[in-house]
């Protein structure tokens, strides 16, 4: 009952208070990240898959500037990283504009991190359940080990909330997500949710898969 109805009205209302309330901090950063990016932007909007393998456009803070090499190609993530958006990411603060998709009806508070389109073909007719569910800003596995949890078992972590989405479960984790942000555990500098295949199986997988994929095409 509350996975099929209660939880949209919940979402709704919740990011709308918290976009209310943070109005004055989005204001902040949205004008400090403004100039540390040199012009680059505040924002920046990437597809994602979303419930049922809909695609929409996540919406991020955009922490790095979109300075190039002498050959017209973007320097490497941790030299374009300013030392605005290392803050940011390390307060999660960049996650945050999600509010908005959650408003709109694209993603949830709760729910699986939406990964990029190019995971869609990795994963198996297990996997794939957890696009039953709107994604969301934090989850069931980003509570258990977030960037230090293999991929693969994240996806068993997503899987195992659609199977148990309760309110409840939602406000557990959103309490064990804001202890996370307040002891700054589990967070990174890194890519965020456009994670590392950092289990050789499934890396080994992809390889295949994408091998074959250019030999059919």
């Amino acid at each position: 009952m509350y996975k099929r109805f209660f939880k949209r009205f919940f979402d709704f209302i919740m990011s709308l208070v918290a976009i209310i309330i943070l109005s004055p901090l989005f204001v902040v950063v949205t004008i400090w990240l403004h100039f540390a990016n040199k012009g680059a932007g505040a924002f920046f909007t990437q597809e994602r898959p979303g419930k049922n393998e809909k695609i929409f456009k996540v919406i991020k803070y955009k922490t790095m500037t979109d300075e190039r090499d002498a050959n017209g190609e973007l320097l490497p993530d941790m030299q374009r990283l300013t030392k605005v958006g290392r803050l940011v990411r390390s307060l999660s603060i960049d996650e945050l504009p999600q509010l908005f998709n959650v408003l709109k009806g694209d993603m949830a508070l709760i729910g699986p991190r939406p990964l990029l389109i190019e995971y869609l073909w990795v994963f198996d007719n297990v996997q794939k359940r957890r696009h039953e569910v709107r994604p969301g800003i934090t989850g069931w596995a980003q509570v258990h080990g977030r960037n230090h949890c293999k991929l693969s078992k994240k996806f068993e972590l997503d899987v195992w909330y659609v199977d148990h989405c309760t309110l409840w479960t939602d406000i557990k984790i959103l309490w064990l997500t804001i202890m996370n942000v307040l002891k700054r555990e589990d967070i990174g500098e890194g890519g965020g949710d456009m994670e590392e295949v950092d289990d050789l199986g499934m890396e080994e997988r992809i390889q295949e898969i994408l091998r074959q994929k250019i030999l059919k095409d």
